[in-house]
């Protein structure tokens, strides 16, 4: 089983490029950029990776963002999330980033993209990994603060599919964010957010009705109400959900007891991904392997969140196609 998931063709669509940054590049990059770290070794900074909620993890993600500061470290972070999906079959992924967390320590907005954009261009070139980019507001800062952020991202608009929101969840719901959500409509971008990881079913309905948004990024909580689940399988809406990430953060006590498998029996189209990987213990593979072991996942249920993975992707109706196609043949001839 552990073989079928290597080798299985798979997109990943919920990932925070902050939240790929491993222990052993912050290292060299805050050397590069002479910035000290409250940190001294390696595992000195995985014994901090141990929470108890969003904010612990949101408290120290913050802190390890301060060392990118230049284009390099942008290109240098995205590649090498690019190569680990290149050596676990993520043909395709779709990459979250916050702009806010670096223009706010007085990044430009340029020097982020470009760094991503480059990096992402090579690594299609190079190692045929394709990426699209997904530009996400902060929701504990305002919504006027995100308006700035939409604002900046105009001249890049060519590089830019889709807007998200994350960051703190609870007492800030999407509404908070309808205007400038509608402005990005606007824009061109297609807008999804996380909803339903620590905020209630009420937040998965205004992302829905309110925002507008075309996929759920986690919505456990969307389970605690029978018509919000119903509306979701009516819309064919997907779920982009993080089990590690679940039991790290506490959403979940033990992946033995992840909804996902009931998410699927009541026709929820979920998806699996690593949300932050060098934060939560492990990337998109160790994902699928650890919640195959704890719900006795079959190869047809992970044929299903592979397929989901291209399905309710971003791309265009021709590459998610011949994903697809590429799936089907290696699930026939590994079943």
């Amino acid at each position: 089983m552990k073989l079928f998931i290597e080798n299985l063709p798979k997109a990943e669509l919920h990932l925070h490029i902050e939240g790929s940054f491993e222990p052993s590049l912050m290292f060299k990059i805050a050397e590069r950029n002479k910035i000290e770290i409250p940190f001294n070794s390696i595992e000195e900074i995985e014994k901090a990776y141990n929470f108890n909620c969003l904010q612990d993890f949101l408290d120290i993600y913050y802190q390890s963002a301060n060392v990118l500061i230049k284009e390099q470290d942008f290109y240098d972070l995205t590649y090498s999330y690019l190569e680990k999906c290149a050596a676990q079959n993520v043909r395709h992924t779709e990459i979250m980033f916050d702009p806010q967390t670096h223009t706010k320590r007085g990044v430009s907005f340029k020097t982020v993209i470009d760094g991503i954009t480059k990096a992402c261009e090579a690594a299609e070139e190079n190692i045929g990994v394709t990426s699209l980019l997904i530009m996400s507001y902060l929701r504990h800062l305002s919504e006027e603060d995100a308006f700035k952020t939409l604002k900046e991202s105009i001249p890049f608009k060519n590089k830019i599919t889709a807007v998200g929101l994350d960051s703190s969840e609870q007492g800030n719901p999407p509404s908070k964010f309808k205007n400038v959500f509608e402005a990005s409509v606007n824009e061109g971008y297609i807008p999804v957010a996380h909803a339903g990881e620590e905020g209630p079913a009420a937040y998965v309905w205004e992302a829905i009705d309110i925002l507008g948004i075309k996929r759920i990024d986690h919505g456990n909580n969307c389970l605690q109400d029978e018509s919000l689940i119903k509306e979701i399988v009516k819309r064919d809406m997907a779920l982009t959900i993080c089990p590690l990430s679940n039991t790290s953060l506490h959403v979940v006590d033990d992946l033995k007891n992840h909804p996902l498998k009931k998410m699927l029996d009541l026709g929820l189209k979920a998806t699996i991904n690593s949300d932050d990987p060098a934060y939560f213990g492990g990337q998109v593979n160790r994902n699928y392997i650890e919640i195959q072991k704890a719900l006795n996942l079959s190869k047809s249920d992970l044929y299903l969140l592979a397929q989901n993975s291209f399905k309710y992707s971003l791309l265009n109706e021709d590459k998610k196609q011949q994903y697809l196609n590429e799936l089907e043949v290696y699930y026939i001839n590994n079943k």
